[in-house]
């Protein structure tokens, strides 16, 4: 028995009209406004939601002063420090072995990622003093209570907005392609702000000299921002497997979150005690220790989330073998291989 239909829907035979009693389509001119309603009220929240992003993003830019935002030492600085975070989130694209993504999705979430941290940087800044009576307790609360939830679920609200809603939006692991994306452009624009706050901009200069102005902000910033891509392709990945599972929809993106925010706070929360202890205890700078420590832990999480991603690329290669030879109609016919079925895509 379908619990999803009415008990009149369940019992009837067919031959009765349950229009306006247990079903419903659009009929009437009264209908047609109801859903052209639905339709301005759901778009003019999504409109809404950008144009406030977009708002605070300018006012975060004002505050630094926008010429210093475009100035093309800046904007070289915060390529250098991406390259990681690109590298990444281009293999989780490539990882991808059902149709590949429209460019047009990929940049509208990257774009709706750089507006969407901008409610992290409000809430964060908001929420930090609330937690700095507590000392370093308070510190790792602030990481797992409020950074971690709330940055991953902004970025995963980029891919919400839009590509989500999208019908080429296709298969699960496109959450993860799309994860990854909202993770970079998270990465971009907290990388420039960082930057914009630490470099002076009279003493800067091209080249890979870039890295170390600012006491080498764009080389940290480099490290962190692959830590974007991989907590937000977790995320994505159960976004994706939340869309083509709608009855246990709620609870699959709750699981993500919780795997993307717990991650991400238990960096947070490591990076600096780890990266002291590893110090001493070699004799390493400190950011070498630095780039040690985060190497180990982002290549771990790495790591599983490659694993993710082969297991969905064995599974789906698999099971396009098997309808390759059902197709046949005998045993005999031509055997799916990896390979071929990576030729036919």
């Amino acid at each position: 028995m379908d619990s999803r239909s009415d008990p009149v829907e369940r019992g009837d035979d067919g031959d009765r009209d349950l229009y306006d009693v247990a079903t419903w389509e659009e009929r009437t001119s009264l209908d047609g406004l109801a859903v052209a309603l639905y339709w301005l009220l759901t778009r003019s929240a999504k409109a809404l939601l950008v144009l406030l992003a977009g708002v605070i993003l300018l006012s975060i830019f004002a505050s630094f002063g926008v010429g210093l935002i475009f100035d093309p030492a800046v904007a070289a600085l915060v390529a250098l420090s991406a390259i990681p975070a690109f590298g990444l989130a281009a293999y989780v694209y490539v990882s991808d072995v059902t149709t590949g993504e429209p460019l047009s999705l990929l940049v509208a979430t990257f774009l709706l990622s750089v507006l969407t941290a901008t409610f992290a940087a409000v809430l964060n800044g908001f929420a930090r003093p609330l937690f700095e009576p507590l000392g370093f307790l308070g510190l790792v609360l602030f990481f797992f209570v409020v950074v971690g939830p709330i940055e991953e679920t902004v970025k995963l609200l980029a891919v919400r907005l839009y590509a989500y809603t999208d019908e080429r939006f296709d298969a699960v692991i496109d959450g993860a392609v799309y994860g990854a994306i909202a993770g970079l452009g998270f990465a971009v624009i907290e990388n420039l702000l960082y930057i914009a706050r630490s470099v002076d901009i009279a003493d800067l200069s091209f080249g890979l000299a870039a890295l170390g102005a600012g006491d080498g902000i764009a080389a940290l910033r480099a490290l962190a921002g692959p830590g974007h891509v991989v907590y937000s392709a977790f995320a994505g990945y159960y976004l994706g497997l939340a869309k083509f599972n709608p009855e246990n929809r709620g609870p699959i993106v709750i699981k993500g979150l919780v795997i993307a925010a717990t991650i991400h706070a238990l960096y947070n929360t490591l990076v600096g005690p780890a990266t002291v202890v590893l110090s001493s205890v070699s004799g390493l700078p400190q950011v070498p220790a630095l780039f040690v420590f985060v190497v180990v832990f982002q290549g771990f999480f790495g790591y599983l989330l490659v694993r993710k991603l082969r297991r969905y690329r064995d599974a789906y290669l698999a099971t396009r073998g098997e309808r390759t030879s059902g197709a046949t109609g005998d045993g005999r016919g031509p055997e799916a291989t990896p390979e071929r079925d990576e030729f036919e895509k």
